[in-house]
């Protein structure tokens, strides 16, 4: 049997894989793709737009206890099921939507986790494909803590589907996603418990305004085990005990339910990579500016499981993929140029950074100007009875620019929107304060932050 061709054969259907896909089939080019799950990616199957419903719940019940006795006389109460009920009419469509499109664009799919043959070839479904271009974009995958009891631990995804509540929960890990989980179920009655290796949650993000989201956390009635490590986990009749040394003493908690929320690797594992001559490293597949393998020239790798140096957020997959089109149809003719991206912690409250941090400005020389302050009395908080509101921006003093901005508040993931221009546009204070904005708005206040 003759060995199929194609032009580009992509490996993953997320946002990365199947922009490239359709980009390249719009030009005439024979494209086939594969995933080993439910096409459609990480995002919109099990991940971001997913636990965003759950969080608008959260946002709900949140602010009508913050008005109760404001002029809201009962709180709702969350039925759990019609939750995953309305979260399932977002996400039961995405596969059987994906492969209509892909379809239609005239893309062949396959379904299994191809592996690489030599530098053109692959292996997928029993047969071997070649192809002139091989995109990896297969994202990232929960890491794999190698302890006793590591079968035990739970994932993202099954706190996604979970059919019912239990009575309690612990997180392994205290990053976005773990932070982000722990407020859904604290808010849904669930006792939660966070165990965190490092002497505090979110370490990428700037120290003060975390501390924030940490009182706010405790205050909610989430635990918090730092300086922490897991050894074991330890099945019971009905619970599980996590055992941890912290301090050097062994400790242990019982729990109904243990998620592993220690954090993401590149999804290579499977890939057969060396077999394709494709260099590899911690963060990903290894790439030039082109986002082309270092090793491997036919192969191009986008999204998360790059490592391109970018933040793993969807926005940047999105920005990899279309660099990753423009050099497969044109030639290498584009360079990945990364401009400041915003990341946010979608808890209640919100937190969302841009640019450096303190520490990082510091760190590289700036002279700097800092504005931090606990602003809980503006207006903003103040009509919805919100009792955390805070800001830090960090500003080049030589140049008057604004380097680095972090808010914790309601709206926080939308105002900082607002500093993505006022970075990328280079902006400085005065033209900021110089803006005329909707009064009374969230995004009026960042005039007052810098």
């Amino acid at each position: 049997m003759s060995i199929k061709e194609f032009d580009v054969f992509v490996i993953g259907t997320g946002t990365a894989g199947k922009s490239v896909a359709y980009d390249c089939a719009a030009e005439g080019m024979t494209v086939a793709i594969a995933d080993n799950r439910e096409f459609g990616g990480t995002c919109a199957n099990r991940g971001c737009d997913p636990k965003k419903v759950l969080v608008g719940i959260t946002e709900a019940l949140h602010i009508t206890k913050n008005l109760t006795g404001k002029g809201i006389t009962s709180v709702p109460k969350i039925d759990w099921q019609e939750v995953q009920n309305f979260k399932a009419g977002f996400t039961d469509a995405v596969p059987a939507s994906t492969e209509k499109a892909l379809r239609k664009a005239g893309i062949t799919m396959y379904h299994q986790s191809p592996v690489f043959i030599d530098e053109q070839t692959l292996s997928v479904e029993g047969k071997a494909v070649k192809a002139k271009k091989i995109v990896i974009a297969t994202g990232q995958q929960p890491l794999e803590l190698k302890i006793p009891g590591r079968e035990h631990l739970q994932v993202s995804d099954d706190f996604l589907e979970l059919a019912v509540l239990p009575e309690s929960m612990v997180f392994v890990g205290a990053g976005y996603i773990g932070m982000e989980f722990a407020h859904i179920a604290a808010r849904c009655g669930v006792k939660v418990t966070v165990i965190e290796f490092k002497e505090r949650p979110l370490t990428p993000f700037e120290g003060d305004i975390v501390e924030h989201l940490t009182k706010a956390s405790e205050a909610l009635g989430i635990d918090f085990v730092f300086n922490a490590e897991v050894t074991a986990v330890e099945k019971l009749r009905k619970n599980y005990r996590v055992h941890f040394q912290k301090n050097g003493k062994k400790q242990s908690l019982k729990t109904r339910m243990v998620f592993n929320t220690a954090g993401r690797v590149p999804s290579i594992a499977a890939l057969a990579l060396e077999k394709g001559n494709v260099a590899y490293e911690k963060g990903g597949v290894s790439v030039n500016a082109f986002l082309q393998n270092t090793t491997n020239p036919n192969v191009y790798a986008c999204g998360d499981v790059s490592a391109s140096g970018s933040l793993a957020l969807t926005p940047t997959s999105s920005q990899e993929a279309r660099v990753v089109s423009f050099n497969i149809i044109k030639g290498n003719t584009t360079k990945m140029d990364f401009p400041p991206v915003p990341s946010v912690v979608f808890t209640i409250p919100q937190l969302a950074s841009i640019g450096l941090t303190e520490a990082e400005a510091k760190d590289k020389g700036y002279d700097i100007r800092v504005e931090y302050k606990s602003v809980p009395h503006w207006y903003n908080a103040k009509r919805i009875n919100a009792d955390v509101y805070a800001y830090k921006t960090i500003v080049d003093t030589k140049g008057d620019l604004i380097l680095g901005a972090h808010i914790i508040a309601p709206h926080a993931a939308e105002m900082i929107n607002l500093f993505v221009l006022a970075l990328c546009g280079k902006l400085k204070p005065e033209h900021l304060k110089a803006m005329i904005f909707a009064y009374p708005t969230w995004g009026n206040d960042i005039k007052g932050m810098v």
